[in-house]
């Protein structure tokens, strides 16, 4: 490209045509990836009693019907991250929408305890998909008003907490817990019915060396918003980086002129896993990255344990006494009217963050309110009545509703486009690891009458994941996504903070 001739970035072109009909299209697609998530992970509450007491099982079963899932999750996290970065967004997500509907739909089929945990192992599979989805989403819109946009886009995830909330309320106490897990997956299917007119992510694509294409998806969207596209030619980062030889391989990172030699990385379809998850722990990405993995983890670990303790909590008034002893059950059906009052608490977690995400940013957002989380989780130490453990858990879900939403904000927004759905892969498949530990607190120590343990086990956690989240190196609100790591770049990050 001769200097002196009109050129144009995939940020400059997403913002020059602005937030339009297309960004719409794309995110009411990924909006139903994250409703089918949110509700194959919430029928999680209800399922567990329900096989409990048909099939007599013991607390540590139940609680393995959840954490099996996370289990599936960890590993499908990590997998389809790397499928997506290495052969695209869209095969990524196809893939996980096909094994999320298809073991879904069968899991209500099982005849038995064990098929039961094989299917919904797989569930859990495919639902690792979800941060595929995310970066796709994440990746058609503007700058400056992403923050705000991705808020909306996890609004879809409490959408779908609260319908599953209202279809257990009524599919549970006639038609049983099969039932549920037909409609669940209902969604899903949706997904595969409108495939074919998702387009592939242009910031990919120019990673490629497919320009072509990606100019074409770009005009697509001027078409569909009624904007036009900037004068001149697109670019990339690769090529604005002159030391770098033009390939259509991504040149990740490359080493400071006065440091020791660091070998250039590059990732083609050629590296396997082991090299991509290397590049996550480069000098470059490292500090970042872990301090990611434990946020992901104290998130995932926090909010599935207050969505639990929801029922379980309220459940264990009548099975333990404040000293501590085991009483009578008497009933172990879920309180649906409790549950699905807990589930609107997402809905203002959703403002707040909405509010606090682009004007105080991303890390006020997330360790204020994950500090807070712990105030309303405190009192829970001792056994409340049932209506105060309702009424904090409910404070405590708004808060780390929020902190949720803005970490899947925040992920993709500091890995370059090469492994982005990498990184926010594999910290969340760290998050399943708190998936799958968090049932054997909320459920097995409730169970137990060890509850105050339980509620300063996720308090501890939380704030824990709140310091980390103050040592994050940079601020990322406003900021356009990177293709490439180098340290012109990473000093303008840090200079913004």
């Amino acid at each position: 490209m001769e200097e002196g001739n009109p050129s144009f970035s995939v940020d400059e072109a997403l913002v020059g045509i602005g937030f339009g009909k297309f960004q719409l299209y794309v995110l009411a697609y990924a909006g139903m990836a994250w409703v089918a998530e949110a509700m194959e992970m919430m029928l999680l509450s209800f399922v567990g009693p329900a096989v409990q007491s048909l099939w007599n099982l013991s607390a540590r079963e139940e609680s393995l019907i959840t954490s099996v899932v996370f289990a599936g999750m960890l590993i499908g996290a990590y997998s389809w991250g790397i499928v997506a970065d290495k052969h695209g967004r869209r095969k990524g997500f196809l893939i996980t929408a096909v094994v999320t509907f298809v073991a879904g739909f069968l899991s209500s089929f099982a005849p038995n305890y064990m098929s039961l945990i094989v299917l919904r192992c797989l569930v859990g599979l495919g639902l690792g998909g979800g941060p595929v989805l995310v970066s796709w989403y994440l990746e058609f819109i503007p700058a400056p008003n992403r923050g705000t946009w991705m808020v909306v886009f996890s609004a879809f995830w409490t959408v779908g907490t609260v319908f599953e909330a209202s279809l257990a309320w009524i599919i549970m106490p006639s038609l049983g817990w099969r039932w549920l897990l037909v409609l669940s997956s209902v969604p899903s299917s949706l997904l595969l019915l409108f495939y074919r007119w998702t387009p592939e992510s242009p910031r990919y694509l120019i990673l490629q060396g497919r320009k072509a294409e990606a100019l074409s998806i770009l005009e697509k969207i001027a078409r569909m918003n009624g904007s036009p596209l900037p004068k001149g030619v697109l670019r990339s980062e690769i090529e604005e980086n002159k030391s770098l030889p033009p390939t259509e391989n991504t040149h990740l990172l490359k080493p400071e002129e006065a440091a020791a030699p660091l070998s250039k990385i590059v990732v083609s379809e050629n590296n396997g896993p082991g090299f991509m998850l290397l590049t996550l722990l480069s000098p470059e990405l490292i500090k970042r990255t872990l301090l990611l993995w434990v946020v992901f983890f104290g998130n995932a670990f926090a909010y599935y344990g207050v969505v639990l303790l929801t029922t379980e909590l309220n459940n264990s008034q009548n099975s333990c006494n404040p000293t501590g002893k085991v009483l009578q059950h008497t009933s172990n059906d879920v309180n649906y009217k409790d549950v699905f009052i807990a589930s609107f608490a997402e809905f203002p977690g959703l403002l707040i963050s909405a509010a606090m995400v682009d004007k105080l940013g991303r890390k006020v957002t997330m360790s204020s309110t994950l500090f807070l989380c712990c105030i309303f989780l405190l009192p829970l130490l001792t056994h409340q009545s049932p209506t105060i453990t309702t009424a904090l858990l409910f404070g405590g879900r708004i808060c780390v509703s929020a902190a949720f939403a803005v970490v899947y904000i925040y992920a993709p927004e500091i890995y370059p486009t090469a492994v982005r759905t990498t990184g926010v892969g594999v910290a969340s498949s760290v998050g399943r690891i708190g998936g799958v530990l968090c049932p054997l607190v909320a459920v097995g120590l409730v169970h137990g009458c060890h509850q105050t343990v339980a509620v300063l086990l996720f308090v501890v956690v939380m704030f824990v994941s709140g310091i980390c989240v103050c040592l994050f190196p940079f601020e990322t609100s406003g900021r356009e996504l990177t293709d490439t790591i180098s340290p012109s770049k990473q000093a303008a990050s840090s200079s913004s903070v």
